[in-house]
């Protein structure tokens, strides 16, 4: 049985829009570059915490979460 894969572009959009890009992401989330592209390549899942700030540091209403971070690809 293969893993659900996440649809992340809209997440990546908000990023390059808000941060202009996802290194300057990484470094207010405090991970790694590399750490946050494994998640965002679907190699490693965030953890609620993780999109709790990813949330915060985007201005993310939390209404809108599913549609950044569980929206599968198709």
């Amino acid at each position: 049985m293969t893993a659900v894969q996440f649809d992340y572009s809209k997440l990546r959009g908000r990023i390059r829009e808000k941060l202009g890009s996802e290194t300057k992401l990484a470094e207010k989330m405090g991970v790694s570059a590399v750490s946050l592209s494994s998640k965002l390549n679907n190699k490693v899942g965030f953890t609620n915490s993780e999109m709790r700030k990813v949330c915060e540091l985007l201005e993310i209403d939390s209404d809108d979460v599913g549609s950044y971070f569980l929206w599968p690809k198709s």
